[in-house]
């Protein structure tokens, strides 16, 4: 991991040691804990001393990781209970800055003035760390082609409506020898303000800066093309007809084909190895409070060993609560999520990338100053 990953965080200590301590002495500020739960991460899940109610909401993106994250740590902690309202990114930071849950999901990290409500809302520090990477594909419909390259450019071409049959030349210079049909092509985006919307446009601003000149946004900023409200209304618009190709999480394109993307001299598939490298050999944004591990993602990157069309989604959380109970509880469940053993729950569930272990043990070290008043 590049030293820069490292900068803002404290070292990592060993996972065990610092979690045989952690939730022993959590709680909020000059309040005692009663619980006794060790070692709630390194693939355990809290040890069963847990009970009450977490209540968190945001990222629809991380729903089916979230299904898995709390059947995991409910079973191990069958005295809690932890509810998740997958009602978006947007919806459910504004509910955790208005005090309305202890935790959010968001794929898209803090802005400067969340940054300062969160802090005021908290009482003070806030924790934000990495929990899940999502592959975003380009997936299509395109009979008889059942392999597809596409450059930077190409990708850019095709959503901006510039280029509008399946033959044209650029494609076609990406996949020589391939026989691609004359089918006009419909592409299909977003209809809602979504996450993925934003880091897909995040990726084209970068990697093709010629061919797409709007910067990343939530809202899909062009009028053509066809709109399908959520990933699913995406996926099966996209399924409906020959010549179709939109953009989504790779995990949900079933039969589908998926786009090899061009980085460097080669092109890439979505697979979950080149993802977790882009994402680790990413640099955290700067000017941020300690314990904020924002990933500013590497959209640029030449090396071919990874894939920079992926969404980074937060876990939000303060780093003190009213009550010890609510420290515990938050502290333990973040803690499973980006252990080794939540990770791979995510994976299995929701076919996303797996953090990687210098990632995974950075998260854990944030999220230990929870109740820490540190």
């Amino acid at each position: 991991m590049k030293q820069y990953l490292r900068r803002r965080v404290a070292p990592s200590v060993a996972v065990a040691a610092t979690l045989a301590l952690g939730l022993a002495a959590c709680g909020a500020s000059n309040e005692k804990s009663t619980d006794n739960t060790t070692n709630p991460g390194s693939g355990s899940t809290g040890g069963g001393s847990l009970s009450g109610t977490l209540n968190g909401a945001g990222s629809s993106a991380q729903q089916s990781a979230m299904e898995a994250w709390k059947a995991g740590f409910q079973s191990a902690n069958s005295g809690v209970t932890v509810n998740y309202d997958p009602s978006g990114s947007g919806a459910g930071v504004d509910q955790f800055l208005a005090g309305g849950v202890q935790f959010a999901g968001s794929d898209k990290y803090l802005d400067d003035t969340q940054i300062k409500t969160a802090q005021k809302q908290c009482g003070g520090a806030y924790v934000e760390v990495p929990v899940y990477i999502s592959r975003i594909g380009v997936l299509y419909n395109l009979s008889g082609v059942k392999s597809l390259n596409l450059s930077p450019d190409t990708v850019a071409g095709i959503f901006t409506g510039k280029i509008t049959k399946w033959n044209d030349s650029a494609i076609a210079a990406d996949n020589p020898g391939v026989t691609l049909p004359s089918t006009t092509i419909t592409p299909v985006h977003r209809s809602d303000d979504s996450g993925t919307t934003n880091n897909f446009t995040d990726y084209l601003a970068q990697a093709s800066p010629s061919g797409w000149t709007s910067p990343a946004s939530e809202t899909w900023p062009f009028k053509s093309g066809e709109a399908a409200d959520g990933t699913s209304g995406v996926v099966s618009a996209i399924g409906k007809g020959d010549g179709a190709v939109g953009y989504a999480d790779v995990s949900q394109a079933g039969s589908l084909g998926v786009a090899n993307i061009k980085v460097g001299s080669k092109f890439v598939p979505p697979n979950a190895a080149a993802s977790a490298t882009d994402v680790e050999s990413s640099k955290l944004a700067t000017g941020r409070p300690k314990n904020d591990m924002a990933i500013n993602v590497n959209r640029t990157s030449t090396d071919s060993n990874t894939y920079p069309v992926v969404l980074v989604s937060y876990q939000i959380a303060c780093q003190s609560y009213s009550n010890a109970d609510s420290a515990n509880l938050v502290k333990a469940f973040l803690t499973y999520e980006v252990s080794p053993a939540g990770q791979q729950a995510a994976a299995k569930a929701a076919g996303s990338a797996p953090l990687s272990s210098a990632l995974s043990q950075q998260a854990t070290t944030a999220i230990t100053s929870i109740g820490s008043g540190n």
